[in-house]
């Protein structure tokens, strides 16, 4: 082996990795302390670049059409005027969502206060009747079961002791919330403003990133990342537009329906609906419930219906709409799409469940493609790769002997 300058960087390079690959292994917790302080500071940036991204999706339709006004001939007037409107409609939507969400939020309270009371005394009232009908169920439970028989006095005046007893820890609770509350506050004013930078000088900071890219990896490999993201960014834009679409089609689904039926709550839980089902597959279910409840409380037989209702309904959309909607704009299919959900909402939440679905049709097309690109490499015939049943290798073999010595077939014959 020569000894020369490179060879000692690259011997270097190598130990350096070799510590830092044993420091890793062996500091577990030190790494994942440094990694959260490094996560935290960098987290109003990559909140405000997420915000930039949802948003880039309508400014984008936005500023496309006012392209076309002859009159607003400059690109940076168009861009604040893009980001202006874009901004407007959000709030709008907000404003729209309060608007239809907050009244009815707070009547129906209202009305739960009025009426759960005797909610909980009919249930009450049930639950003994149920066990005086069944006096084997009661005997097995024993005294429990006498809800009679319960000392309520004693159990108030636990709950009051034991809340009494803790208020020291709910005042630092308290000011820690309090503190809490301002950095959020904080954070979230330089996530918005990061945000609109991000949007204003979008296209010199993507010719930047390609600028570094280049200058550090080889050509070839910045071709493909390059290729790559592009691919990640028109499938998280049609996937945010998908998503957004079908919620506000299921919204208005149940509220046809639940006018139709003469239900109650019909634009709260409706809202209520189109909100949760942003998150995918599962929000609806949480919509579902919510609603569920709040018509419980008013009439319970309603509530039973309004469940068979929703799940109707969520058959459609699941069957019909969803696929079409979102599963088709992504190219996920909808198995993928459940697989997705489920990993993603183990491992970061409601998060993880609307980051991973886009990050999963990203991985099935470049899987796709690499399995198309191997198949026609190595030469796989078409027919094997059909529904039907490939020819067993005995009869393939037979077939090519007779081909090869047609002679000797005939002289057989």
């Amino acid at each position: 082996m020569e000894w020369n300058k490179k060879t000692l960087r690259n011997i270097f390079i190598g130990v350096i990795l070799c510590i830092i690959v044993y420091w890793l292994l062996h500091e577990t917790s030190q790494v994942m302390a440094v990694l959260g302080r490094i996560f935290n500071m960098l987290s109003p940036f990559l909140v405000g670049a997420a915000i930039a991204f949802i948003l880039n999706v309508p400014m984008r339709a936005i500023e496309s059409g006012l392209a076309k006004i002859k009159k607003l001939k400059s690109k940076g007037l168009r861009r604040a005027l893009a980001l202006f409107l874009t901004v407007l409609a959000v709030l709008l939507v907000l404003v729209g969502v309060i608007y239809l969400l907050f009244p009815q939020l707070t009547s129906t309270i209202e009305s739960l206060g009025q009426k759960l009371p005797g909610f909980i005394e009919r249930a009450q009232n049930a639950f003994v009747g149920f066990l005086e009908s069944n006096p084997q169920i009661k005997n097995l439970l024993g005294n429990y079961a006498d809800v009679s028989s319960w000392n309520w006095d004693s159990i108030i005046q636990g709950a009051v002791s034991l809340i009494t007893g803790s208020v020291g820890s709910v005042i630092d609770k308290v000011v820690a919330a309090a503190v809490g509350l301002g950095t959020g506050v904080f954070n979230g004013i330089l996530s918005i403003f990061f945000a609109f930078y991000c949007l204003v000088r979008k296209e010199i900071l993507a010719r930047q990133g390609r600028r570094l890219l280049y200058s550090v990896l080889p050509e070839h490999i910045s071709d493909e990342v390059i290729r790559v993201l592009r691919m990640a960014n028109v499938t998280f834009s049609r996937f945010i537009s998908g998503q957004c679409l079908e919620a506000v089609i299921l919204g208005a689904m149940f509220a046809v329906a639940m006018t139709i039926f003469g239900m109650p709550f019909v634009p709260l839980v409706s809202v209520v609906i189109a909100v949760t089902a942003l998150v995918p597959i599962v929000g609806a279910f949480t919509g579902c419930f919510i609603g569920a409840f709040f018509i419980l409380v008013e009439d319970p037989v309603m509530a039973f219906w309004f469940v068979v209702m929703f799940l109707i309904i969520q058959q459609i959309e699941g069957n019909l709409i969803y696929p079409r909607v979102v599963g088709s704009s992504i190219g996920l299919p909808g198995m993928w799409v459940l697989v997705a959900v489920g990993v993603g909402g183990d491992l970061m939440g409601v998060s993880g469940m609307l980051l991973l679905i886009p990050v999963a049709s990203v991985c099935y097309a470049l899987l796709r493609e690499f399995t198309a690109k191997r198949l026609e490499k190595r030469g796989i015939p078409k027919e094997k790769l059909q529904d039907h049943p490939v020819t067993p290798l005995r009869e393939r073999l037979k077939k090519k002997k007779k081909k090869d010595n047609p002679d000797q077939q005939e002289n057989n014959e």
